[in-house]
């Protein structure tokens, strides 16, 4: 001190000083912090010990952080960080009792600073110290802040003893410090040297897919399942259109599981007993797991998981069906798909396989393990991408040829892969076989309907992996006829890496000797980017994607989980899904976590109501430290998905010109018995869509069952919130699906939940069944009629469009008389409860699409 003074001019004063303890990685180093003040007007910090290290102006680029929570194991203690321009230094208050005075002296120099209008002459600061600005060479204790990659020489920089910070932040970007698990160590350090007690078992996997068209297996299977000279290790067989019937569509019911489960384990390989590992069927997709015996016993964490693609994700005649396991230490997963059909529509092929990899998810592990969390990935099935811009003669010609490689430059598959549209990542081994789709059943002859459908290579197998080391056979089996389809099969030669017992336990040994040196060396050390995350403007169906990056910057590894807040029942809001929400970082290694916000049909109508915002705040918790807040917002722009149907037949302008005050009243302030008299009896947007399938889409195939797509449903989205005079956009199917969209996305179903036991007990009654419909709120009522009448008019042109009325009264009857938010889970009850209450929801909705109800009906108030 006495040395500044002596450098102080006649218009320079010492302001505040403050005794500090400089934090450097482990070492600790006093110093004093100085507040300077010169005319009066130009402040400066000045770090000193024995002559000055710093001297800092107290400008726009000067910043400082606090810290006055239990940090340490010393309640009360206080860590300021200074940070000018790009870096930073971090200080321990020292003593606590003097800090408060000393750092108001420092907010009122930054005040005064912000208050100055041009920047000011710093130059009298060179006699102090020549270094105006934090530079690495000191230490290594200032960092880069721009970046949250931390250079390895510097990795240790923040790590501090027990006693001192637990937290503190750079730039914005927080630090955290904590007591390392022994367990996680261990885990990482076996980890790393796996290869020390591991090795290499070569196993083949055989992998077949077939789509039988509802067919039983009425032929020996040893041609397409017993080709191979030795016996698989492994089998994964898959089956499409396993059953065609009503039953098996609406109800997932068919006896055809059992018919060939049996025809399979009867063919397959001679040479060795094979152990049925796990079975998982959704309607007429199938895949079955077989495991040769002896090495059946290495088999563990055996999952599965379904996800159907057809309309609202509902009906299960599209989708996947996939199984996954670990043999020994390497994890493999299988997956058969049936995506959707028609030449047309190789869009919604890519979008069917993107929706099946995004939401398969194997629940029994935390984090929930997807596709992609496997070593080893078999796709197979009835890919359904076909031949486009090749004349059909054409294409036959080629075929008699055996030039199939001029074929397969007009592959929608292969032309997909090779954009990157669709199974990035994956590899497909060459064919080398005729199309397996479309021949006339029990014959080798091409489709000769009426349709003459195109040869196509619909049946795929798909791998990706680095374990698998080489495709050795993939072919099609043209002695099987009684499909309109050719199984195929794929013969794989693959690695799994096995535990050597004797080796691991010396590694074992070998590691734990070297952790008890290091257990009082080092501590974890996280960084994370950002505390708070903000989004744009968020719309329905939309989502948004932002990326929090957690780093490990020290030397051992961490574990981190998004945990739930005291009172919620989950880690975050149902808008909000975090990949992934837990998991273990090695050291100097960072995890990109996923924060998708996404406003569906589960949280669209409290948002509109007001009772949920864009707003969360998410916990990250790491394992044996403190928890980490980071707040999540933004703003929602509201939409007619989601608004009740009270509200809506009050609205006679586009839902864009109601003001967010009144449409939060009206949600607020429902009164469903009456109807003033400039409402509609049926809201409007539900007119404009009924109206518009009932001129263009009466006579369409699939009405109802073919999913739209998500580009046209979200126009449809933006013609409905805005009142377009334009025609409105879209495919009939993409329409259908806006409405049944609309109809799910109200707080309460058409049909009340109070009401549903009462409906389920008069499923057999049409008398009792209409006396409920009577009783119901007189918007739902006109609703509930008005779409029925349509449903009637739908069903009256079956012969065109090749609906049925139980198929509409089973899609109707989740729509009408859907579950509660929280009784959704399958699992929740049992499979023949399930499908009980679906088939009486059924039976009640069927009751008025083949009676006559006109009595029922009031006039009909429409924008038309």
């Amino acid at each position: 001190m006495n040395s500044i003074q002596k450098l102080l001019s006649s218009d320079e004063s010492i302001i505040s000083s403050h005794e500090v303890s400089l934090v450097q990685g482990w070492m600790r180093s006093s110093k004093h912090l100085i507040i300077l003040e010169k005319s009066r007007d130009l402040k400066a910090l000045l770090v000193a010990s024995e002559g000055v290290d710093y001297a800092l102006p107290i400008d726009s680029d000067f910043k400082f952080d606090i810290d006055c929570e239990s940090k340490s194991k010393n309640a009360g203690d206080v860590f300021i960080s200074i940070t000018y321009q790009k870096n930073k230094l971090l200080f321990e208050m020292l003593p606590v009792s003097k800090t408060n005075a000393f750092i108001n002296e420092l907010l009122k120099a930054m005040e005064h600073q912000s208050k100055r209008k041009s920047a000011g002459d710093y130059s009298w600061l060179k006699k102090y110290s020549k270094k105006t600005d934090l530079t690495v060479e000191n230490q290594g204790v200032v960092m880069d802040a721009r970046t949250c990659t931390v250079p390895s020489e510097n990795r240790a920089v923040f790590v501090c003893t027990c006693a001192a910070l637990g937290k503190f932040v750079i730039l914005g970007i927080e630090v955290l410090t904590f007591c390392w698990t022994y367990d996680s160590v261990i885990k990482y350090q076996m980890s790393i040297r796996e290869q020390d007690y591991t090795y290499i078992q070569g196993i083949q996997v055989f992998i077949g897919t077939w789509n039988v068209n509802g067919q039983s297996p009425s032929c020996d299977l040893s041609d397409w399942l017993t080709t191979t000279v030795d016996p698989p290790h492994i089998y994964a067989i898959g089956f499409q259109e396993l059953d065609l019937s009503k039953e098996a569509f609406l109800f997932n019911e068919t006896l055809k599981e059992d018919e060939w489960l049996r025809a399979v384990t009867k063919s397959l390989h001679p040479g060795a007993a094979y152990q049925k590992i796990c079975l998982v069927r959704l309607v007429g997709m199938m895949l079955i797991v077989f495991v040769e015996e002896n090495l059946a016993q290495h088999v563990h964490n055996v999952a599965s998981d379904t996800v159907g693609t057809g309309i609202m994700g509902k009906l299960g005649n599209k989708g996947g069906v996939a199984i996954r396991l670990d043999l020994h230490t390497t994890s493999l997963c299988f997956v058969n798909s049936h995506l959707a059909a028609h030449t047309e529509e190789f869009e919604r092929r890519n979008q069917d396989f993107h929706d099946i990899d995004s939401r398969i998810a194997f629940t029994g592990f935390l984090p929930p393990k997807s596709i992609k969390d496997h070593d080893q990935i078999y796709w197979l099935g009835d890919l359904n991408y076909r031949i486009t811009d090749l004349d059909l003669t054409k294409v036959k010609n080629l075929i008699n040829a055996g030039k199939y490689q001029t074929i397969l430059e007009h592959d929608q598959l292969t032309r997909q892969h090779a954009k990157g549209n669709v199974f990035l990542g994956y590899k497909e081994g060459a064919i080398h076989f005729r199309p397996t789709y479309k021949y006339d059943v029990g014959t080798d002859d091409w489709d000769s309907s009426e349709k003459n459908r195109a040869p196509a290579w619909c049946d795929r197998v798909l791998y990706k992996g680095d374990g698998i080391r080489q495709q050795v056979d993939y072919k099609s089996v043209p002695s099987l006829k009684i499909s309109d389809h050719k199984p195929v099969m794929s013969l794989f030669n693959s690695d799994i890496r096995v535990i050597d017992a004797v080796r691991y336990r010396k590694v074992h040994e070998e590691v734990m000797k070297k952790l008890d040196k290091l257990e009082n060396e080092f501590l974890p050390q996280v960084m994370v980017d950002n505390t708070e995350v903000v989004f744009d403007t968020l719309r329905f169906l939309e989502a948004q994607n932002k990326t929090l990056i957690i780093a490990n910057t020290g030397q051992v590894p961490v574990q981190f989980e998004f945990i739930k807040k005291f009172d919620d029942s989950n880690y975050c809001k149902d808008w909000l899904h975090i990949e992934p929400y837990m998991g273990f970082i090695l050291p100097g290694e960072k995890c990109d976590v996923k924060l998708e916000v996404y406003v569906d049909k589960r949280c669209a109508s409290k948002m509109n109501s007001g009772q949920d915002k864009i707003y969360d705040i998410l916990v990250l918790h790491l394992e044996g430290g403190k928890d980490l807040f980071i707040t999540v917002t933004g703003s929602y722009e509201r939409s007619v998905f989601g608004c009740s149907i009270e509200t809506l037949v009050q609205l006679n302008v586009p839902l864009r010109d109601v003001a967010l005050g009144k449409l939060i009243e009206l949600e607020s302030s429902k009164d469903s018995g009456t109807l003033s008299n400039t409402s509609y009896s049926v809201p409007k947007e539900i007119w404009f869509l009924v109206d518009h399938l009932y001129r263009h889409g009466l006579k369409q195939q699939n009405l109802f069952e073919h999913p739209g797509l998500p580009s046209e449903i979200l126009l449809i989205r933006n013609w409905l919130d805005t009142g377009s005079s334009d025609p409105l956009p879209g495919s009939v199917h993409s329409v259908a699906e806006s409405l049944l969209l609309l109809l799910e996305s109200t707080a309460e179903p058409l049909i009340p939940y109070n009401m549903h036991p009462a409906c389920l007990t008069a499923s057999t009654s049409y008398v009792q069944a209409k006396q409920l419909i009577a009783s119901l709120p007189l918007c739902s009522r006109n609703v509930y009629l008005y779409l029925c009448s349509f449903l009637q008019e739908l069903l009256s042109h079956a012969e065109e469009n090749r609906l049925d009325a139980k198929t509409i009264a089973t899609l109707f009857g989740q729509i009408f008389l859907r579950d509660p938010p929280r009784s959704r889970d399958p699992s929740a009850r049992g499979k023949s409860q399930t499908q009980t209450q679906a088939r009486r929801k059924a039976n009640f909705v069927y009751h008025f699409l083949v009676n006559d109800f006109s009595e029922l009906i009031a006039p009909v108030n429409h924008p038309g």
